[in-house]
């Protein structure tokens, strides 16, 4: 089991100022795999102090510099691409190869996609009678989703170091373990000591202390618009800048000269990747009426040619729902759903 006992706060491990813990289960076994702690609002308050202070340096530092230490960034998680996957496969329940790939793949080419963007911030530009010259906004509250641990993460936080910003990371409950290993990696890089910051933590508390903080300038969520709607209403208070990326589902619209067949095939097997949990996956297929039977039968083998195991068996392509409480969202009329003390979903009669 992995287990964690500190935040990653002002460049060091420091101990959380409460005693609750959050359990990480591993959706193949339902087992717990991992323990966290769980934050309050004193060491939120900490880390955004932490955030405030690294920005009157790191704001101001050279575009050089800070492609510098993306750089050595992308390697360290270029070298720990296999460690992310088994990390995603654990908590998140995606089978091990995809997790590689998929997981740790798309980590390694956001943040070596970063490397030469700090010098574009440096650049001014002459629109008429102005200049327009680019600046970081300060310090971000970053709330990720569990469905892509790492992705999610990095899609933040990498513009954000880019641009001279600071943050404070607040992980999913479902998936802590990747963003503890993200926050090791940032440690051995050696950015400097504020610049980011990572507490977990219910989203009912940590997360509502980040978008009501005065000294947070920006939140970026990525999660169900349920989530986006009391963010956005949160960060309204103070007039922060708030970034929203809300629930949603692709449909795939197949017009009357398209193969019909090959399209609902590729859409059958699409949205079992990452079992589903993607917001570009392909739930919905539109096709003409006419072709309706040929859509459904092509959709259905595909399917069903789809092996379904545990994230370390042998030959899975579809794992399980990351946890529970999802599964407790897809369950037929007649389920209802609480929520407990760790923000979490359970089934009840």
């Amino acid at each position: 089991m992995k287990t964690y006992d500190k935040f990653y706060i002002n460049g060091q491990w420091v101990d959380p100022k409460g005693t609750d813990k959050l359990s990480v289960i591993d959706p193949s076994t339902e087992e717990i795999c991992g323990e966290v702690p769980s934050g309050n609002n004193d060491d939120v308050n900490d880390a955004v102090a932490a955030a405030k202070a690294a920005f009157k340096t790191w704001g101001q530092s050279s575009a050089a510099e800070r492609s510098a230490l993306i750089k050595k960034l992308s390697e360290k998680v270029t070298e720990n691409m296999q460690k992310i996957g088994e990390l995603c496969a654990l908590e998140l329940g995606t089978p091990l190869q995809t997790s590689i790939a998929v997981h740790g793949g798309m980590g390694v080419g956001v943040v070596g996609s970063y490397i030469d963007v700090p010098f574009e911030m440096e650049k001014e530009e002459q629109l008429g009678n102005s200049i327009v010259i680019k600046e970081p906004i300060g310090v971000c509250a970053f709330i990720t989703p569990w469905n892509f641990p790492l992705h999610q993460i990095v899609a933040k936080v990498m513009p954000a170091l880019a641009a001279g910003c600071t943050m404070v990371l607040k992980p999913s409950s479902d998936t802590p373990l990747t963003a503890y290993f993200f926050a090791e990696l940032m440690d051995e890089v050696g950015f400097p000591a504020g610049v980011f910051n990572l507490v977990t933590g219910p989203g009912r508390t940590v997360g509502e202390t980040m978008c009501t903080h005065p000294d947070v300038d920006m939140v970026s969520l990525t999660g169900s618009t349920e989530a986006g709607q009391r963010v956005g209403q949160l960060g309204a208070q103070s007039v922060k800048r708030v970034c929203l990326e809300l629930g949603g589902k692709s449909a795939s619209v197949v017009l009357d000269d398209a193969d019909v067949a090959k399209a609902a095939g590729a859409a059958g097997g699409s949205i079992c990747m990452n079992s589903g949990q993607v917001c570009a996956a392909l739930s919905r297929l539109i096709v003409p009426r006419d072709q309706q039977d040929v859509a459904v039968a092509a959709a259905q083998a595909a399917a069903e040619s789809v092996k379904v195991g545990g994230a370390f068996e042998e030959g899975s392509v579809m794992g399980p729902v990351a946890s529970n409480g999802y599964r407790c969202r897809l369950h037929p009329a007649g389920y209802r759903r609480r929520r407990d003390a760790g923000d979490r979903w359970h089934d009840t009669a």
